[in-house]
């Protein structure tokens, strides 16, 4: 079997990065493990072990990463999260703090909002149809 399991997200502070994905979003931290060039390795996940790709929140050296951070897909839609109760999701991440730039909306793919991270990465919240 094959699937992908991590994606790196570029950041400017694995701490200001942790707290917004683990209390803002609801993520788990899977891990933050000092590395021997200073670095952390630092995982997050959305969901339950396995059901998903996580992020490897990686903090951004030098101007060109630096240059990347909230911007990583040129202002597009970069992100999914997906979930099974769009009303309860949306209104804990607006309670939270979380900037959404549009009123949900009803397509027929299922219930959608984006957001934007605390960087700036724009994401879609989707309820997919049943």
């Amino acid at each position: 079997m094959r699937r992908i399991a991590l994606v790196t997200l570029v950041v400017d502070d694995y701490d200001e990065a942790i707290r917004f994905y683990t209390e803002a979003l609801g993520f788990r931290l899977v891990e933050d493990a000092p590395r021997p060039d200073g670095s952390r390795w630092v995982v997050v996940e959305p969901g339950a072990p396995g059901a998903g790709a996580g992020l490897l929140l990686a903090r951004a050296k030098g101007e060109a990463q630096q240059a990347r951070v909230g911007g990583q897909t040129g202002g597009r839609v970069g992100f999914f999260l997906h979930t099974d109760d769009f009303a309860r999701d949306h209104a804990r991440m607006t309670a939270a703090g979380v900037t959404f730039l549009e009123e949900p909306r009803y397509e027929p793919y299922g219930t959608v909002a984006v957001f934007q991270d605390l960087y700036g990465n724009r994401w879609d919240l989707l309820q997919p149809a049943a």
